[in-house]
This record gives structure tokens, sequence and C-alpha cells, in this order.
């Protein structure tokens, strides 16, 4: 199954650089992906571990569950409050300054689905066309992972991933895919395997060459070309 959806770049404003071309943290406007404070609990974690266990007729002082509701509660501490440390990094790109299409493919990633708290695990594949700065690599994987490591659906997951690298490089041409296996889906309701594809397409990746360029890009390692 898949679900293509796609969307405007979001607002943003442009970084400054430092003297060896290198760019700083951007002052970004305001953007519907900020994420709010989030607080995180342990001790109402290890209180919701514990009754968790009792409500599904377990025994939480029994052998083996002991340590069951810190291990809970450390654990979800440990996915909400991840930091993907810094994303902002940029290098000048003004002695190269064409249309070169950037792909970073195959970042895979962990999230939690909102609706019914079961995990879920994409394969993130990211491009945008360079123009006066370039993305440190790693700043891919990290972004892909600030975002996967909240409550999520696959279908904004890729918007947060896709605002993000606009606003950090500039790029109107942005594009993310994503494939998703849903264990909401595999473990319950009809409990059958699926692959989700989801996608963002801006500026010149809605027109068919550019699009199918990434596609190739993308897909072309897995599918041994």
């Amino acid at each position: 199954m898949s679900s293509i959806s796609f969307s405007e770049p979001g607002s943003f404003k442009v970084g400054r650089t430092n003297g060896s071309g290198t760019r700083v943290a951007p002052e970004r406007a305001s953007s519907q992906t900020a994420r709010p404070e989030l607080k995180v609990s342990v001790k109402r974690l290890e209180w919701i571990g514990r009754n968790l266990l009792l409500a599904i007729g377990e025994d939480p002082t029994r052998e083996g569950l002991k340590m069951t509701p810190n291990r809970f509660a450390r654990w979800w501490k440990e996915f909400i409050d991840y930091d993907p440390g810094t994303i902002e990094t940029t290098f000048a790109f003004e002695s190269f300054r064409t249309d070169q299409m950037v792909v970073c493919a195959g970042v895979p990633v962990f999230s939690l689905c909102e609706h019914h708290l079961l995990p879920f695990k994409c394969e993130i594949s990211m491009a945008y066309i360079a123009t006066e700065h370039v993305l440190g690599l790693s700043k891919f994987a990290r972004i892909a992972h600030k975002y996967s490591h909240r409550l999520q659906v696959q279908e904004r997951l890729v918007h947060q991933i896709a605002d993000e690298i606009t606003a950090i490089t500039d790029a109107r041409d942005v594009a993310v895919l994503a494939r998703g296996e849903h264990l909401c889906m595999q473990m319950r309701g009809v409990k059958s395997d699926g692959l989700m594809s989801t996608s963002v397409m801006r500026g010149l990746f809605r027109s068919t060459d550019a699009r199918e360029e990434f596609l190739t890009l993308a897909f072309g390692k897995r599918n041994g070309k």
C-alpha cells in the first residue's frame, strides 16, 4: 500500500556563516513542526508499568518482573528525551553553485504509532537541490531521528523532515520518502504485513524528471544497479 502527499515549503529565515564558510544555526521563524517541551516523569512511568502488569493479570513482584516497571520507565525516557545533537551545520557551496541533487538514502529509524503506541520502522530517503550551502552528511540521519523519536504518524514524519531540511539549507527543492512497516498493522487488527510509503515532493521534485532521478538514486543500490 502507498500514500503520496505534497506540500509547499515552510517559512524560514536565512542563517549566518562564520569565517570558514560553515553556517551556524539559522534564525528560523516559528514553525508548526516545533516540538513542545516535554517533561518525562520516570516515577509516573514506573507506576504505569506496574499497573499495566497488574491489568494483564501478571504479578509485578514475581522473579523476572521485579525490575520491569523501572526498565519500562527508563526506556520511555530514553526514547522521548532523545537528543539528535547538532543538526544545523552546513558548508559553503559557492564554488560549485549548480543544480546538483544531493541524496541521502536508506536511513533506518524507529518511531511509535500515536494511535496504538506500537513501534514502526521506516527507511528514510532525503534529497534537495543545493544552492549556496550543503548539509553535513550526518545531519540527514540526525534530522530523521529527531522527528522519529516521538509519538508519530508516518504522513507527518516526512513533512517534518522536509520542513527541517528546507529551513536549514534554504533549498526550495526538497524531497523526502519514507517506507515503513507498522506493528499496529502486523500485530493487531488485520494482522498482515504491508509496506507503507509516504512522500513529500517540493519545487522541482514535483516534476517527472527530478522525481525519477531522486527515486533512481534512492533505490538504485537496493535494486543492484
